[in-house]
């Protein structure tokens, strides 16, 4: 039993297609409000039995709401799959993380869905709900994870959950908003990771940022294909970046050291942010 799971279920399942914006607004508190609730529940109950059982089930908690472990898994494995040449197997890696039809496209298209997903999908999955750990504890982070969930469930352009799923998407976009610029300044910073200087990088964000009818998915993605000095290019919606590269194993091993040194360094940031935190008055 995992809240992603158990509110993806019940998204859909209440969430119908073709259903208007009300139905979409009362689905998103449907699933949302009783997750919290019983987490926070739990949460209350170890308090009162113990601070340190609480520390446990706090944790327990944010882990629920971090997906990151998975994400460079399987990006590792696409990886080792563009070394080998292999393109039934980039393709089938790639196709667990993104929404387009990777079968349908050539390989260069399908590897910059994957740098595009290992981007994006770390704002969702990590950088996103930490950030709301900060600020609103383990149920902050869960909150976030819910949201993104119900977005991934519902909030797709399309006729069938245009209006059931406008509500998830908004919430999505707001809570993500600040999270997705400050990776996007994470990864600039780190460019020179990749022998790529910040400079160049910043002037690929700026000028490409926007590139994405999305308001947050541009920042990260195109901080990303600054750094690695590729163009990221989503068929007839969206080119973002310069060629200098070619997109190969060699370049997803740098976007994936990027955002792994970036997880630690967003994670140590918080650390101390935490800590200036409690010396306020």
């Amino acid at each position: 039993i995992h809240p992603v799971h158990t509110s993806y279920i019940l998204a859909v399942r209440i969430g119908k297609r073709y259903s208007s914006k009300v139905r979409g607004i009362a689905t998103w508190f449907l699933v949302v409000i009783p997750h919290l609730m019983v987490y926070g529940t739990i949460l209350y109950i170890a308090w009162i039995i113990n601070p340190l059982i609480w520390v446990i089930v706090a944790g327990w908690i944010i882990k629920l709401s971090i997906s990151l472990r998975l994400l460079l898994s399987i990006i590792e494995n696409i990886r080792k799959c563009a070394y080998q040449g292999n393109w039934d197997c980039i393709r089938f890696w790639t196709q667990q993380i993104v929404r387009r039809n990777v079968y349908s496209i050539d390989g260069e298209h399908v590897l910059s869905a994957a740098v595009e997903s290992l981007a994006e999908s770390f704002v969702d999955g990590y950088t996103s709900p930490l950030f709301y750990t900060l600020f609103l504890g383990p149920i902050g982070a869960l909150l976030q994870r819910l949201a993104n969930t119900l977005d991934g469930a519902l909030g797709f352009k399309i006729p069938e959950y245009r209006n059931v799923g406008w509500f998830s998407a908004k919430v999505d976009t707001v809570l993500n908003y600040i999270p997705a610029r400050i990776t996007a300044i994470i990864i600039i910073a780190l460019s020179p990771l990749a022998r790529t200087s910040i400079g160049y990088t910043l002037r690929i964000w700026r000028h490409y940022h926007r590139a994405t009818e999305s308001l947050n998915a541009g920042h990260p993605i195109s901080a990303m294909a600054g750094a690695l000095m590729i163009r990221l290019e989503k068929i007839g919606v969206y080119t973002i970046g310069e060629k200098a590269r070619d997109i190969d194993g060699d370049v997803i091993k740098i976007g994936l050291r990027i955002t792994t040194i970036a997880a630690i360094l967003w994670l140590s940031i918080l650390c101390i942010m935490l800590i200036l935190l409690k010396n306020i008055p």
